[in-house]
Parts: structure tokens; sequence; C-alpha cells
């Protein structure tokens, strides 16, 4: 590998509220930071609609990405030295840990879920294709764009390299759950990051963690727990994901449709007509959609209308806990009285469904075959977590699913006209 990039002439730090500080001495890893592809993550909020749950949680994929970075960077400051690590893969390692996220798109998995994107296959376009990142890592060398894009997507053949970025234990889910307790103001998703790099270990192709450092490895897993279940899956935030998902069909339906817009939503044309550029996406962030819910105040289009003023002043959904097996006969006599009260339930009635695997084992032949994470033990043998936590064990293989039904109070006491749909509704609700 060329040595193209030297190191600054002094070391760059980032002030971080997670980190305290983010260090860069390498002129690559500072050149990407520049570029319009990365900065253009300052414009996309880690958490989506989150922030219209907790308040605080303002923050952007960009602060998230360098956390990625440094926690990275802090690993490998402990693998030197180690036999077992190579240190010409440092510069790889760093690379990948700040690209993992520059696929993304605004309002991310509700984005993608609408439109079939797939974040991952656009931070591999990024890096790859026509940007400044790709020119960049081409000064590196010719071949490094693609063995960074390898990185990301698990393809590289040293997978201890891969397990640094991705794994049940990797950077990435240690900074997003401090960074977004931090942001949401709760102490859930905090653990003791430093104990727990300091005690991980290169081993053959994977990251382990020393016996003694289980217990930190116990309050992480637990800490990714209770995030997902008070944070990343509460109501009212996934109340704000199915109205945001309903604005975005309802322009593409209207559009296909062949609706006369006060004011044509260029930017999302490409994405209407399935013809989405690099280019195209390179342009879309979180104030470009905004830009255009509040041009949408003013459609004509009522269901329009009033989903983007929904989202906008936060009249969201109302919910009940629901269970679609149980239930399903109730769901279609809804959308039977929701249709007599001149209600379209393709927009307002809505069961959402959540679920999370908390921590697994290896188990062969089954979908998304998980890596487990191993101890080291005293004599030098690895046993899997599970094996020696009991806290671990209660939670392995469990996965839990949470359902609720999304629907707009304010219509249903507003429906004056409608008194016996409402009626019907309601005893519907109440079940």
């Amino acid at each position: 590998m060329s040595q193209k990039f030297a190191e600054l002439d002094e070391v760059k730090v980032f002030k971080d509220p997670v980190h305290r500080y983010i260090h860069v001495k390498d002129r690559l890893i500072w050149e990407l930071i520049g570029t319009p592809e990365f900065q253009r993550l300052r414009r996309i909020r880690q958490l989506g609609t989150t922030f219209l749950t907790f308040h605080g949680a303002e923050h952007s994929r960009f602060g998230h990405s360098l956390g990625v970075y440094e926690i990275t960077r802090r690993i490998i400051e402990v693998f030197d030295g180690h036999p077992q690590w190579h240190p010409d893969e440092r510069l790889l390692c760093l690379s990948a840990a700040l690209l993992h996220d520059i696929g993304h798109g605004p309002f991310s998995h509700t984005f993608e879920k609408v439109f079939d994107t797939d974040h991952e296959k656009f931070t591999q376009e990024i890096i790859l294709g026509d940007t400044e990142v790709n020119r960049v890592l081409r000064k590196e060398d010719p071949d490094f764009p693609k063995k960074v894009a390898e990185v990301i997507a698990k393809t590289y053949g040293n997978k201890l390299v891969v397990s640094l970025i991705s794994s049940q234990i990797d950077a990435d889910r240690m900074d997003y759950l401090l960074r977004d307790a931090y942001y949401t103001g709760v102490s859930y998703g905090n653990f003791d990051l430093e104990r727990i790099w300091r005690v991980m270990r290169p081993y053959d192709d994977q990251v382990v963690i020393k016996q003694s450092g289980m217990h930190a490895v116990e309050d992480y897993i637990m800490s990714r727990y209770q995030m997902y279940w008070q944070i990343y899956f509460h109501p009212v935030t996934r109340s704000a994901e199915v109205i945001l998902s309903k604005i975005l069909k309802r322009v593409k339906s209207l559009y296909l449709k062949g609706y006369e817009f006060k004011q044509p939503p260029i930017a999302l044309i490409p994405l209407f007509k399935n013809q989405l550029s690099l280019k195209d996406y390179l342009k879309l962030d979180e104030s470009v959609i905004m830009y255009y819910f509040q041009v949408w105040l003013d459609e004509e289009d009522q269901i329009l209308q009033d989903l983007c003023q929904r989202f906008i002043n936060r009249r969201l959904f109302k919910y009940i806990e629901f269970s679609p097996n149980k239930y399903f006969d109730i769901f279609s006599d809804l959308r039977e009285a929701f249709y007599e009260a001149a209600i379209d339930p393709d927009y307002y009635l809505v069961v959402d469904s959540s679920s999370d695997l908390p921590y697994d084992f290896y188990r062969p032949g089954e979908e998304e075959e998980r890596l487990p994470i191993h101890l080291l033990m005293p004599d030098g043998t690895l046993r899997e977590l599970s094996r020696e936590s009991t806290i671990v064990e209660a939670i392995s293989g469990k996965m839990r699913t949470d359902h609720k039904l999304y629907y707009p109070a304010d219509f249903i006491e507003d429906m004056s006209h409608h008194q016996a749909a409402k009626k019907k509704i309601k005893d519907l609700l109440n079940y």
C-alpha cells in the first residue's frame, strides 16, 4: 500500500459531548471529513423522527460517524503491538468506521421502506463511484476504495477488521447507544465504554473480550435492550414515523396519478420514477424534505395537507395495543367503519410492529446468522458469552415483538355527521 497520506502537522481535535475529544492525525481521515458527501451527514438526523418524542434528539449522523471513528481509533491503540493485529490495516479500519453510514438518506429507515432504497447500496456507490470520497480514497491506493467498501459490506477477507465495524459488540453500536442516550436525556444507554475497549483483544478472525471484562459487556447488552424498548421503539416516535411514511406514499401516489402540484417536488421525481441516480440521491437531506412538507400545507389534496400539518405541528396519531393475529376481524371491521365515516383507512388506520433480538449466539443455517461475543478465558480458550453470564443467557435468542394500532383520535371525535360509524369505531377501539 502506498504511503501518499502522511500525518497532519498537528493533531486536529473535535470537541464531542460523548467522547470529550475526537482526534484526527491522518491526512486521509481529515480530507474524508471535508468531502461534500460526508458533510451532507450534518443534515441527516441520527434518530429520524425521535426528536418529536425526545426534543434533544437533534444530533446528526455526522457526529455519530465521527464517534464510531474515534472508538475504532482507541480500540486499535489497545491492539497495537499484538501479534494478531496487522498495523497496515489501521487506516482501512478508520476509513470504514468513518464512512460506514455515509449512504443514509433523509429520515433513513422510513424513507427506505417507502421508496425501496438501500443506504448500504448507496454507501458502496459513494465509496466506489464518481465522488470526492472516492477521489480522496484513491490517493492512498487505487484499490483502497474497494477494500473500504468490502469492510463495510462485511465481505473483506480479514473478518477481524470487519468485526470492529459490524458485530454484536462493535464501534457502531457502542457509539450510538451512548450518543443517543446523551441526546435523549436518558440513562438507559450508558455503560463503561473505556472498560470494554481496554479488555478487547484481536483473536484470529474476531474481536474477543477478556473474561475479566464480562460484567462490562453484560451492562452494554442490557443497555442496548433498554434503549431499543425505551427509545428506538417508543410508540410516539413510531406514530411520527407512520405519518411520515404516509406523507411520502401519498405524494408518490398523487404524482403517479398525474396530480398537478402547486410546486412540483422536483427533487423527489427521480424517486417516483425509480430513476434515482447517485447525484440525485446526494441532493436529498432532511432540510429538503421538510421544505416540501411546508409547501404541501397549501396543496388542495386534503389528505396530503392534513398529514403534513400533523407532522410539522406534532399532531400525531393515538395508539392502542394490538395483536394482528387475534384481532384480524376487528381490523377489517375498523377499516369498513372508517370508510363509512369518509376517512381513508389506507392513510389513517395503521398497524405498526417492532421487534428486537438483544443478543444471540451462532445458530448455523438460520437466517441472519449472528457471530457471538466470545470471552477469552485465563487459560487462553474461548467461551461464548451466554455460557458464562446468567444475565445474558436469560435473554439470548429471545425475540420480543410489539404491535400498535395507530389512528387519528381527533377525526373520530369530530365525526358529528357520522354518529353510527363513530360509535362503531369507538366500540371497536375499546375491544
